[in-house]
């Protein structure tokens, strides 16, 4: 009824309502840029307390951390780790992030 008798409360409250302006963008695709990030120093705070203790207790037992399940894409290498094992999984990794982690004795997984 916008075009027909609802009109004139379209032409005077909204104009501009109806019709087409501009071109359209077939292949958009949104938050194509979307990467949040952490660096190494925010890492073992995402560890829980008792994994930690089990962790220097233990060795050979080694943390995996999955930082898609925290939110994270990609891992920054700002900051220091502990001499100790560790493996983390992401989608991306800086070089030099990844240098200190194998620095470490862990590992970096690519993860989809």
């Amino acid at each position: 009824g916008g075009m027909h008798h609802h009109r004139i409360n379209y032409d005077k409250y909204h104009p501009g309502y109806f019709g087409k302006v501009g071109m359209r963008n077939f292949h958009l695709n949104r938050n194509h840029k979307f990467c949040p990030t952490v660096n190494l120093t925010k890492l073992w705070s995402l560890v829980s307390e008792e994994q930690r203790e089990q962790c220097k207790k233990n060795p050979e037992q080694v943390p995996v951390i999955d930082l898609v399940k925290f939110g994270y894409f990609k891992l920054l290498g700002t900051g220091f780790l502990p001499k100790q094992p560790i493996i983390v999984k992401a989608k991306m990794f800086s070089r030099k992030a990844e240098e200190k982690i194998k620095l470490g004795g862990g590992a970096c997984l690519l993860r989809a």
